[in-house]
C-alpha cells in the first residue's frame, strides 16, 4: 500500500493548485476559516469570500468582536449559513480558551464549536504539520478506489476505512500532512466522483479499482443534492433578502421572496430559532 506514496507526493509537487490557505504564510486561523468554508462548497465559490473574510477579520479576536449578523452577512451565498455562526462561535472560544491563538492539539481543536473530527485533524495537520488521519470525501474516494477496489466508500466512515488510512499515513508529521493534502487534491481534480481522469492519475497502474475492471458501485444509495423547491432553497432565499438589506425587512418583502406560505413561515421560524435571523418588532426581521 505504501507504494502509492512516492508517485502521489511527486505528482502533488508538480500539480498542486495555488490556493491561499496552502501558502507557507497562511496562519492557522486562515486554515481553519478555509476548512469551514470548503465544507460542501467548491473552491471557486470559496475563494472570493475567503479573501474578503480574512481582510476583514485576520485573527479570531477580530471576528469574535463583531455581532454574529456580520458573519452571516459576510458569508454571502456560500450556502449552509450555520457554518458562519459556528465559525463565529469557534473564534469566540479561541479567544476565551486559548488567548486568541488557534490551538495545535487535536483534543483542543475538536472541542471548539462546529469543529468535528475531520476539521480538527485537517487543521492540526495542515496548519501545524501534526500526524493525523485526514478523511474528507475526496480522500475517502481515492483510497476506496486505489486500495479497496470499489468505486465509492460507504456513506459514513467505517473503522476498517480509518484503519486503512492510518496504515498508509507516513510516520513523520510534515510528510503525513503532505500525503493528506496530496490525496485530497487527487480526489478533487483527477479521481473525481463522475468521469475520473484515470489517464492523468499518477497511481493508475497501482489502482485496485482499475485492475478489477472498474466495477460499478453496488452499496447503499448515495445521498443526493436536490435543491429546487426545498426548505434549504427557501431559507436561502429569505436569508438573501435580509443579507442584502442593512435595515430591518418588513414581512411583506419575505412574502414576495417566497410566496408559499406554509413553507415560508416554517423556514422563517427555523432561521429565527437557529440564530440566523432576529425578529425586530411585530412584523420585521433582520440579521442578528
Amino acid at each position: 500500500m505504501t507504494d502509492l506514496r512516492e508517485p502521489l507526493l511527486a505528482w502533488y509537487d508538480q500539480h498542486a493548485r495555488d490556493l491561499p490557505w496552502r501558502e507557507p504564510s497562511a496562519s492557522p486561523w486562515a486554515v481553519l476559516v478555509s476548512e469551514f468554508m470548503l465544507q460542501q462548497t467548491p473552491v471557486a465559490r470559496v475563494l472570493p469570500v475567503y479573501e474578503r473574510w480574512l481582510d476583514e477579520w485576520p485573527r479570531p479576536a477580530d471576528l469574535a468582536a463583531v455581532p454574529t449578523g456580520a458573519a452571516v452577512r459576510a458569508w454571502g451565498r456560500l450556502g449552509y449559513p450555520r457554518r458562519a455562526l459556528r465559525l463565529h462561535a469557534a473564534a469566540t472560544a479561541i479567544v476565551e480558551r486559548h488567548d486568541g491563538v488557534v490551538p495545535e492539539e487535536y483534543a483542543d481543536l475538536v472541542a471548539l464549536p462546529g469543529v468535528g473530527d475531520y476539521t480538527a485533524a485537517a487543521v492540526a495537520s495542515f496548519a501545524y504539520r501534526r500526524r493525523h488521519v485526514v478523511l474528507d470525501t475526496n480522500v475517502r474516494r481515492v483510497l476506496a478506489r486505489t486500495v479497496s477496489g470499489v468505486e465509492f466508500p460507504a456513506n459514513a466512515v467505517t473503522r476498517a476505512e480509518r484503519d486503512l488510512a492510518s496504515g498508509l499515513l507516513p510516520d513523520d508529521g510534515p510528510t503525513a500532512a503532505a500525503w493528506a493534502v496530496a490525496t485530497m487534491e487527487l480526489g478533487a481534480t483527477v479521481c473525481v466522483a463522475a468521469s475520473p481522469r484515470c489517464a492523468a492519475c499518477p497511481v493508475t497502474e497501482l489502482c485496485a479499482w482499475r485492475r478489477a475492471g472498474y466495477p460499478a458501485y453496488d452499496g447503499p444509495p448515495r445521498r443526493g443534492q436536490a435543491y429546487d423547491g426545498t426548505d434549504r432553497q427557501c431559507r436561502g432565499r429569505l436569508l438573501g433578502v435580509l443579507r442584502d438589506s442593512h435595515e430591518p425587512v418588513p414581512h411583506r418583502r419575505l412574502v414576495e421572496a417566497w410566496p408559499g406560505e406554509e413553507q415560508r413561515e416554517r423556514c422563517l421560524q427555523w432561521l429565527v430559532a437557529d440564530g440566523l435571523v432576529a425578529q425586530v418588532g411585530a412584523d420585521a426581521y433582520a440579521l442578528p
